[in-house]
């Protein structure tokens, strides 16, 4: 992986393949961020007085995430100079945190094969340093497992700041290691087709990753899942070749200040079951086990960060195929804990892996549950691609993740579980819940309220459907490549790391 180091020296006399500025638009006006203005001293009085006039005509725009390309006309010890965009802020001097990561990751992702890259962004405080690194380690993020002809990486990036020296700046650079190192670790598993990516490699995938880090992963196979009674993970998984599997990642510091569990959706493949998918609709089902990935990495970085919470993930992983052995619409699953469901569409599958886990989950009397799943179509229509639905059993909570996701850089929105979805569960006449909405209407809310009767008595809960966010099937922006994305990662470590104070 691409490695961040800190540097104390002018932007200008610094040798790289290319340094970056940041660059404000306030209305009408271009002006250079913190950090930028040796440099664009270098490039002569005319430049500098002519600032807005010279950068429209390149072509720079200052939007949050823009990227031009300058040379340098040795001016500068770098041959070329990188305007990336930051947004509003040249004259106050406020720097938006998450405009930081898109400039930093935008300029990282458009200079792939430059060995080394100068970042003179603003770096003034720990973190601004987090933010400018991390954005450029998930911008760097390639993934070519399967290319016979392999891209060039971003090499060596040289943060520059005032603070290099200073063991708080060094300690945001190694946080916002941790943090990409878990992201992209998320990404690959989205990204390995589902020839490759099932249930079992999944298992041993997780489980060599954890020999590098102070978590125990325990894996339960299809036969143990069987003989235990978790009826939902099993009735999804039985129609494919590929036998399910639980798979638990444990995180148990000394003397932990709190105690979290995350659940993750781990469909390796949903081709909708008997309730089969169009093809186009197939076309990017490998994501949907985007939640079990992030779950899984989440555990990895807290750990990586030595935090002081206990965190215990389940990762619920099945494939989702149409067979003689399929579940079919209208049987009734015996779920683990021994609660019956009427099963009425078998592309609803995510929502039976998941009552499983945070059934499971309840045992360990976590203080808080978070279960992770690119769980409806529903809640991309409500809130697009890029943003999250939060749900929550706890108002505070409901409140409360948002926040911190914002935090974290990501965008999550809270909605509602209404009064009206309780009766709908319960629609059926054969069994104890009704698997899937009778509506066509709400199906992310009814969905919720399902997985919610699954929680334990007293037990704090929030649901996160990542839908929408979890895979990139347009073209990249920012840190965001194509692909994977590694959504809820950092919320999840946010988390973590705010409920460590």
């Amino acid at each position: 992986m691409t490695a961040v180091t800190l540097r104390k020296a002018p932007a200008h006399s610094i040798k790289a393949d290319a340094i970056v500025i940041g660059v404000h638009a306030d209305g009408d006006s271009l002006t250079p961020a913190t950090g930028a203005s040796d440099v664009v001293a270098a490039f002569g009085k005319d430049f500098t007085k002519n600032f807005t006039k010279r950068l429209r005509q390149l072509g720079a725009t200052g939007k949050a995430g823009d990227v031009c390309k300058i040379p340098a006309a040795d001016v500068t010890k770098a041959p070329m100079v990188v305007l990336a965009g930051l947004g509003e802020g040249g004259h106050n001097g406020h720097v938006d945190l998450e405009s930081l990561r898109r400039a930093s990751g935008a300029a990282a992702r458009e200079l792939a094969g430059c060995e080394t890259v100068a970042l003179a962004l603003p770096a003034e405080t720990d973190e601004q340093v987090r933010a400018v690194a991390e954005g450029a380690l998930l911008g760097a993020y390639v993934y070519d497992r399967y290319l016979t002809k392999k891209h060039e990486p971003t090499g060596d990036l040289v943060l520059l700041s005032e603070q290099a020296k200073a063991k708080g700046a060094k300690q945001a650079v190694e946080a916002a290691t941790a943090v990409a190192e878990a992201v992209n670790f998320a990404r690959d598993l989205i990204n390995t087709p589902p020839n490759d990516l099932y249930p079992e490699s999944f298992a041993e995938g997780l489980k060599t990753r954890g020999k590098a880090s102070k978590v125990a992963v325990t894996v339960t196979d299809d036969k143990t899942l069987q003989s235990k009674g978790y009826g939902g993970i099993m009735g999804v998984g039985k129609g494919s070749v590929r036998g399910p599997r639980l798979v638990k990642i444990a995180y148990k510091p000394t003397r932990p200040v709190a105690h979290l569990a995350f659940v993750g959706k781990g469909i390796t493949f949903d081709s909708g079951g008997l309730s089969i998918k169009s093809s186009t609709a197939m076309g990017t089902m490998k994501c949907d086990m985007s939640g079990a990935a992030a779950v899984s990495a989440a555990v990895f970085a807290i750990a990586d960060l030595g935090l002081p919470v206990r965190v215990t993930a389940y990762a619920c992983l099945a494939e989702n195929m149409p067979s003689g052995h399929a579940t079919r619409p209208g049987d009734v699953l015996t779920m683990y804990g021994g609660k019956t469901v009427e099963v009425l569409n078998t592309d609803a599958e995510g929502r039976l892996v998941l009552a499983d886990g945070i059934t499971t989950a309840n045992s360990d009397k976590p203080d808080l549950i978070v279960d992770v799943a690119t769980l409806t179509g529903a809640c991309v229509v409500a809130l697009g691609s890029r943003m999250s639905g939060v749900f929550s059993n706890d108002e505070a909570l409901h409140e409360e993740l948002p926040q911190i996701a914002e935090r974290a850089g990501e965008l999550m929105w809270p909605l509602p579980i209404p009064e009206e979805m309780n009766d709908k569960v319960r629609t059926t006449k054969i069994a104890d819940l009704s698997q899937h909405n009778p509506e066509a209407w709400g199906g992310a809310l009814y969905a919720a309220a399902f997985l919610r009767e699954f929680v334990g008595e007293g037990i704090t809960w929030a649901h996160l459907d990542i839908a929408g966010p979890a895979f990139n099937d347009d073209s990249p922006w920012g840190y965001t490549p194509k692909g994977g994305t590694g959504a809820a990662v950092r919320t999840l470590v946010q988390l973590a790391t705010e409920r460590s104070h």
